[in-house]
């Protein structure tokens, strides 16, 4: 087997946050449920001879993770909602690379992971950003200098300043590499003072003392439909969130099941409990106008509440968001593969989805996202159609 020279994944907390806050509140309250997940080669690329064996050998390294004493200490600072028995549970896992199988057919890649959900939540950001660092550096592709990185991204935060916004980082998944991400983060934090207000990403959020950021993401909710049935996927997947949190991390997805079902089913408890909801896909002006709607609905002043936008998002999009909706409600924007993968080459279009569950030792259970962008449903073809017809959606 070969082996690296040099681990790509150097500290557990190289991941987003938003997996650990969810593993947190897995292991509280679904500790018996399994998980699948599938790698999605969107942008069909082609993989060279040899891969898998690379990329096994970089799974096998993140067995000899652990969870340092000072990391333990920034989480216990940073993160007082999180329970000490989890950070006690934290500093004693280990990544099992069983749980992942990987194979390669000529230039197609298989990837695959199954095991206990509180285990294989983690592997999905480490695994991305480990197939992307190994395709640039397999296929010889040449990106910009370090020099060029930093002043592409100082002149990119210091735009975003000029329209007075807040901005965070979330590009950990398709990043060209960890020295990349380093050097963006390391310059955002530099130049972006009172504008770059943190990072998805724990390690790099420790490392520059600025906020991890994320709470949730669309596997809370499919499993949630899985278990409970996809009319109450969003109404106890908020609720038991309440529960884990209660009140903190409280900005909520909307469209792991279209946002209009989101906001049938987002009350006015959860409507004041939350401080915020978060846009992934579908028209971003469209959103505006119907949260506000919604929160004027509920009788809230949609000025005290925050969207945050995080669809593929550069300065363009961010610029014609923010011209829009000045004044009309709060907003935030996590911004990724834009920070961490504008380096002069094409990013990779790739996923890791949640494709089955097991809750409580039942059956397997099919999951499905049905996103804001018709295209853009992920699962099976019946189970996508059974969620339309169930929760209504022409």
């Amino acid at each position: 087997m070969m082996s690296l020279d040099k681990p790509i994944i150097t500290s557990i907390l190289d991941n987003d946050f938003y997996k650990f806050t969810m593993q947190h509140g897995v292991i509280k309250l679904f500790p018996h449920a399994r998980a699948k997940y599938c790698f999605i080669n969107r942008g069909e690329h082609t993989f060279p001879e040899g891969f898998a064996e690379r990329l096994r050998s970089a799974v096998n390294e993140l067995a000899h993770l652990r969870l340092s004493k000072a990391e333990k200490a920034y989480l216990t600072h940073t993160c007082p909602y999180f329970d000490p028995t989890y950070l006690d549970f934290l500093q004693g896992y280990s990544f099992n690379p069983e749980e992942v199988h990987i194979a390669q057919r000529g230039t197609e890649l298989d990837v695959r992971i199954e095991g206990y959900w509180y285990r294989t939540i983690l592997w999905e950001v480490p695994l991305m950003a480990i197939i992307c660092e190994l395709y640039y550096e397999m296929t010889g592709q040449k990106r910009n200098t370090d020099e060029e990185i930093v002043t592409a991204n100082r002149e990119k935060i210091l735009a975003y300043k000029e329209l007075g916004l807040t901005i965070a980082e979330f590009g950990t998944r398709r990043r060209h590499s960890y020295h990349v991400h380093n050097v963006v983060v390391d310059a955002l934090n530099k130049y972006g003072t009172g504008t770059f207000v943190g990072t998805s990403n724990v390690h790099l959020a420790m490392k520059y003392q600025t906020r991890p950021i994320g709470t949730h993401a669309h596997e809370w909710f499919m499993f949630h439909a899985a278990k409970y049935g996809y009319k109450m996927a969003n109404l106890l997947g908020l609720e038991h969130w309440t529960s884990v949190y209660r009140g903190d991390l409280g900005i909520a997805l909307t469209d792991t099941y279209t946002s209009e079902i989101f906001f049938e089913q987002f009350d006015k408890k959860f409507s004041k409990l939350f401080d915020g909801i978060r846009h992934d896909s579908g028209d971003p002006l469209v959103f505006i106008d119907k949260a506000v709607a919604h929160y004027q609905k509920m009788g809230i002043d949609p000025t005290t509440k925050t969207i945050i936008f995080s669809d593929a998002l550069n300065y363009e999009k961010v610029r014609r968001i923010a011209e829009y909706n000045r004044g009309k409600i709060g907003m935030s924007f996590g911004i990724g593969t834009n920070f961490t993968n504008d380096v002069g080459l094409a990013p990779m279009n790739i996923v890791i989805k949640m494709t089955e569950t097991m809750p409580e030792n039942r059956d397997w259970m099919p999951v499905v996202k049905l996103s804001d962008d018709k295209g853009k449903h992920t699962g099976i073809e019946n189970m996508i159609s059974l969620a339309k017809e169930i929760l209504n959606i022409e």
